[in-house]
């Protein structure tokens, strides 16, 4: 149903995109455009991992360094049938964790010091699963696609604005596309039709975190567990600042949570999912299962232990205990 739904919003888009480049006129200007956006956006496809994991100081670790994400990570990746993905960890308060890379051969995850602090082994394991889930399904994929079309409108509307302020008019008889919006006609749409792209790629991206919610329980085994962690991250994210990701507001769809501010429901300008209905859909889906917590939950923040080793030598591998307390 979810790639069902994304489908849709993505003919959507599409179908926009082609109206506004039939009135803007003219198949140059279009072709133009959509190319102009297609080489930014494959850029990003390429070099967006590395881009946005320096944004945020990532550091690379593995099974010496944070022995036991790493182990998580390799578990669920061996469960997903999918390739390891490198790991990474974000020295942030704000718990919080993101999947980058063009496919699964070159995905990297990511989870905040916050997260792995706050969190029991259950609920990380959940997280992760989630993250390997938006890997598996390819979402880096279908955002850089929207991104593309997305774009494109964007450029054809101003295009068509720059037209009708400098002189475009309407079009002589027989000729191609629609033209003739006039000024006014012209700055509507350039603000409009950017917006309208904007909605459906803020409707895809709340589609791709419901399916990575679902994918991620199947992943991890008990949908309780990541319901449990989101929650948590839900009520922590808006209580401690990501600074990085306020200075940088164009990474917010990459979390698993908003890093930014949250919101009471899903609305259009919403790039997730109200929690409450995600929480819901998880719990109805450990129903379903026949899933219930087993108890090893422990106390969130201390009773499940961190996973990482003790603030003193943050990433471990100090000689005396290489493997830190989660080996």
């Amino acid at each position: 149903m979810g790639m069902a739904r994304t489908a849709m919003l993505l003919a959507a888009m599409t179908g926009l995109f082609l109206a506004i480049g039939w009135l803007a006129g003219g198949s140059g200007g279009v072709v133009i455009a959509f190319l102009m956006a297609l080489g930014m956006n494959a850029f990003a496809y390429w070099n967006s991992d590395k881009m946005v994991l320096s944004m945020y100081g990532a550091t690379q670790v593995d099974r010496h360094s944070a022995p036991g994400l790493v182990a998580i990570v390799e578990r669920l990746a061996m469960r997903a049938g999918m390739p390891m993905p490198k790991v990474f960890i974000i020295d942030s308060a704000q718990p919080n964790a993101f999947a980058t890379g063009r496919d699964p051969e070159h995905a990297s995850v990511a989870a905040t010091t916050g997260l792995l602090d706050s969190l029991s082994p259950e609920e990380v394991e959940g997280v992760m699963a989630h993250e390997l889930a938006h890997v598996k399904n390819r979402d880096t994929l279908i955002m850089t696609v929207t991104a593309t079309i997305a774009g494109a409108i964007g450029m054809i509307a101003n295009m068509l604005a720059f037209s009708s302020m400098f002189g475009g008019g309407p079009r002589e008889e027989g000729e191609e596309g629609g033209g003739g919006l006039g000024l006014i006609g012209g700055i509507v749409m350039m603000i409009l039709a950017p917006l309208a792209a904007s909605l459906v790629q803020m409707a895809i991206s709340r589609t791709r975190e419901y399916a990575a919610d679902a994918e991620g329980a199947r992943i991890c085994g008990n949908p309780l567990w990541l319901a449990s962690a989101l929650e948590g991250l839900e009520r922590a994210a808006h209580q401690t600042p990501n600074w990085q990701a306020e200075r940088n507001p164009a990474t917010a769809h990459l979390f698993i949570v908003n890093p930014l501010s949250g919101k009471g429901a899903d609305n259009l300008f919403s790039t997730h999912p109200a929690m409450a209905n995600r929480v819901g859909q998880l719990r109805a889906m450990a129903a379903e299962m026949g899933m219930t917590w087993d108890g090893r939950m422990g106390e969130r923040g201390h009773g499940g232990g961190s996973m990482i080793p003790p603030a003193g030598n943050p990433w471990g591998g100090n000689g005396s205990d290489p493997k830190g307390p989660w080996g």
